[in-house]
């Protein structure tokens, strides 16, 4: 019998001993990294490698065993306003400076981490050559290190999410989904691509998830000549990138919303629904961080297609290069541009709203730097900047220190989807699409809401949840990604997520106009 008056039934905050033994292995795990990191010199590589990796995941594991197996299913939010770590206490910003140092030496300095180009690894990357050599057959580098503990996060801190949330379905579905598409697609797939290669055939390491814009080198020289060279297998992987971007997307966020890829699949958005959930709760809701949210996410969509552009402008003659030249190419960006901005103006204006000024100005935007690109380029340069500069700047702002830097290291200071929500250019895209063409909805029953306010509390991308539960609208954010957790967390049943007719998806007036509708219409109609 617990003697407490918590209607939840939940335990004191004390960490019972399961959890100490399992927090104190986890960390041991950890400390073979951080001798490693000191130049260390293990003497079997292999053994205190998989020992580390082995220790971090049970410990994880262990932990979410002993905090939610023994408790009823339901919302398990337990102290978490009181704890330091998840409330920017001092713990929390402690986390957050030892994560953002990681990633700032990881990113920049991988020389620290014992990175050798010209000879053989030594630190915390040789304690990872073991397994490089294994999967792929090369030394490790910084980015097995990364993707090695970026995979081992999500599928321990996954199990601990299944645990927590076992009482929704889907919440089971979609991690096991991005726990699969990490481990295999993301980590493994790759790895096992570079056996392959040979001093006669060459393919780029590639993420079959990531499409363009996230994987927007995959468009630079090297790499088309590369996949190119390859014979069937690379033209088919260049072929899959291009389909993927105007074929296989537009189809699935039609028929899902961004949730197929930003829930389901995305690596940056499977580490921050498995081991960013303790840190949901602390994204801005307020009304100046979505002013920024939408001025920000907007123009890095602008960068990164003026990005792309130019660099396949910088390498394609004048002679028809790759069936193309330079002057073909920038009038076919111009005419699909301008049709998708016309199309969207003429048939889906109401649903754009607020967002129309953006997208006008994006617009303008790219279509005078396309005009630029046309009268001010030579000798390699694209409107008064180098094709590799522009690439260059992009992948350490927005690719390192944005999504890396500060979306991951900051978890503890600004949430777990920063990166989601101010600076990938996929999930604004898809957010786009999401908005005017999908079948994807989340439904709300106004008579069932106690406004608890629960949903917005935890909503991971700053959406004011309640606002429209309390007014039984359907939600139909650019924002959302479906993640679903307002309504795991809903203790009435009020939200569902839907996938319907697009008709009536944006109901605000039917509800707040009521005197000036016929509302017994409305309900025939339904």
């Amino acid at each position: 019998m617990e003697n407490n008056l918590s209607l939840t039934g939940d335990v004191s905050r004390s960490l019972s001993i399961p959890q100490k033994l399992a927090t104190l292995l986890g960390i041991s795990g950890l400390f073979i990294l951080v001798l490693a990191s000191f130049n260390l010199n293990f003497p079997n590589k292999t053994f205190w490698l998989y020992t580390s990796l082995s220790a971090i995941g049970i410990g994880v594991i262990w932990f979410a065993q002993a905090t939610y197996a023994h408790k009823t299913e339901g919302i398990k939010n337990d102290q978490i306003w009181f704890k330091s770590i998840t409330n920017r206490g001092v713990l929390g910003w402690i986390t957050g400076v030892i994560l953002t140092g990681f990633y700032i030496v990881l990113y920049f300095y991988p020389e620290l981490l014992g990175l050798n180009a010209e000879g053989e690894n030594t630190g915390l990357i040789s304690l990872f050559d073991p397994l490089s050599n294994l999967l792929s057959g090369n030394p490790a580098s910084q980015w097995f290190v990364y993707g090695t503990l970026y995979t081992i996060a999500i599928l321990s801190f996954g199990v601990k999410f299944i645990w927590k949330y076992r009482h929704n379905k889907y919440e089971r579905l979609r991690t096991f989904s991005v726990m699969f598409f990490q481990l295999s697609f993301a980590f493994l797939i790759p790895e096992f691509m570079q056996r392959l290669n040979s001093e006669n055939f060459s393919l780029p390491y590639y993420d079959l998830k990531s499409i363009w814009p996230l994987n927007y080198y995959n468009f630079e020289q090297y790499r088309v000549d590369s996949m190119i060279n390859a014979g069937d297998i690379g033209i088919a992987m260049l072929i899959f990138g291009v389909i993927s971007i105007f074929v296989i997307t537009p189809i699935l966020t039609y028929k899902y919303g961004k949730r197929w890829y930003c829930s389901w699949v995305c690596g940056c958005g499977g580490l921050a629904e498995t081991a960013g959930d303790s840190f949901r709760q602390l994204s801005d809701k307020s009304q100046s961080a979505w002013k920024i949210e939408r001025w920000v996410v907007h123009s890095v969509v602008v960068f990164v297609t003026l990005m792309t552009t130019a660099v396949i402008y910088s390498y394609l003659g004048d002679d028809g290069k790759y069936w193309l030249n330079k002057t073909t190419f920038l009038i076919g960006v111009a005419v699909l541009l301008t049709a998708v901005f016309a199309l969207v103006m003429i048939f889906k204006r109401n649903e754009f709203q607020k967002d129309a000024k953006f997208g006008a100005i994006g617009y303008l935007a790219i279509i005078l730097s396309l005009i630029g690109f046309h009268f001010l380029s030579g000798d390699g340069k694209v409107f008064l900047f180098e094709a590799e500069a522009l690439r260059s700047t992009y992948g350490v702002l927005i690719g390192a220190i944005f999504s890396g830097v500060i979306g991951t290291g900051f978890y503890p200071i600004f949430g777990n989807r920063v990166w989601c929500r101010f600076g990938c250019p996929m999930a604004a895209i898809l957010g786009f699409q999401q908005r005017l063409f999908s079948r994807f909805r989340i439904t709300t029953n106004g008579g069932q809401c106690i406004s608890c306010g629960n949903c917005s509390t935890y909503c991971e991308m700053g959406i004011d949840v309640r606002a429209y539960a309390q007014k039984g609208e359907n939600i139909v954010r650019s924002s959302c990604v479906g993640c679903g957790i307002c309504s795991a967390v809903c203790p009435r049943g009020v939200l569902k997520l839907e996938n319907d007719s697009m008709n009536g998806r944006i109901n605000a007036n039917e509800i707040l106009l009521g005197n000036d509708v016929d509302l017994m219409d409305l309900i025939n109609q339904k």
